[in-house]
This record gives C-alpha cells, structure tokens and sequence, in this order.
C-alpha cells in the first residue's frame, strides 16, 4: 500500500507570538538606549509646575549608542529570518500521526490504532505560549508552536497529546475518522 498522506501541516518559529513580543522588546530597548545615548540630556518630568522626578545623563558611552542600534538591527533581522525556520511539521501518513521538529529533534511517531480518544480543544487560557516540542508535563505530552486550538488524544494506557495547530479542527476530523475505521 502506497503511503498517502491524510493531514499535513508545517508551523515556523517565527510566527510564535511569545517570540515575536520578546524579540520586539528586546529590539526596542536596544533602540531606545541608543536614542538615549545620542540625545543625552536630562528630562524633567513633572505636573502642574511640580517636578516628579529628573532622568539621568546616559548611562551608556559616547561611542555605545552604535552598538546598540546594531544590536536591534541584528535582533530584527533575526525575527525575519526565523519565519522561514521550521519548528512542527505535523503529517497524517496510514495509520500514523508523524511530528517532526527542528533538525536536532528526534521524530515523534503515534500509531493511531492506540488513541481512544480525539477531541479539539483550546491549548492554552493564556494569549502567549512559548514554542514547545515534545515537552512531558504533568501526564501530557505537548507540541505547540502558534494559534490558539490543539486537538487532544488519549492512548489505550492513559497518556495524552496535546498537538497545537492551526488547522486544528482539520486534523481533529482526518484523526477521528481514523480511529473510528481501526474500532471497526
């Protein structure tokens, strides 16, 4: 029998919302430091004539503010490089739910003929999630890289996968109906 593939999903690093905020702030500081660095004059704050507090000269060098302008450069140039890293490559070939990650990891292989259970739920309450690959917590085996759905499975044993994806309803459909044929 030919291997046909039923689901197929590639997810990169660089569109993780986590990871584009940190990166986005990381770059603003650097910004922000060499503003600081080539305008160093004190600011007065203050309200209705009464002075809150004064800011200091810059705490950086004459010659610093350069590094930190190429700092951020270098920090955003690295965000639009990591959109074309590949982080999940989630497939659906047989009878079998195939994730693969970033080139130093190692393959991961369900046989769906031992999932009892598939249902689609939300990944996370929070709004921010951090790429995830393979990461066993509290009974939960996880796979996450961005969107808010993640379809969960349950083995014969009681082990559960959390597979987040953004085409989670898709890939909870192909899995359901493949377990369903392997109860018959």
């Amino acid at each position: 029998m030919q291997d046909e593939i039923l689901f197929d999903e590639k997810q990169y690093i660089g569109h993780n919302k986590w990871a584009i905020l940190w990166r986005t702030v990381l770059a603003l500081f650097c910004f922000l430091l060499y503003f600081w660095s080539e305008n160093p004059k004190p600011v007065a704050f203050s309200v209705s004539n009464t002075e809150l507090f004064t800011t200091p000269n810059s705490v950086v060098g004459q010659d610093s503010g350069q590094l930190f302008f190429l700092m951020g450069v270098i920090i955003m140039l690295l965000s639009l490089i990591l959109i074309f890293v590949l982080h999940l490559h989630t497939k659906v070939i047989n009878n079998n739910l195939i994730l693969d990650g970033l080139w130093t990891s190692r393959k991961v292989k369900i046989d769906l003929s031992s999932i009892i259970d598939v249902k689609k739920v939300r990944y996370s309450v929070y709004l921010l999630n951090p790429p995830i690959y393979n990461l066993h917590f509290k009974g939960v085996i996880r796979f996450f890289t961005q969107g808010n759905d993640a379809v969960e499975l349950t083995d014969k044993d009681g082990l559960k996968y959390l597979i987040g994806s953004q085409k989670a309803e898709m890939l909870a459909n192909v899995l359901k109906q493949l377990t369903i044929e392997n109860k018959v």
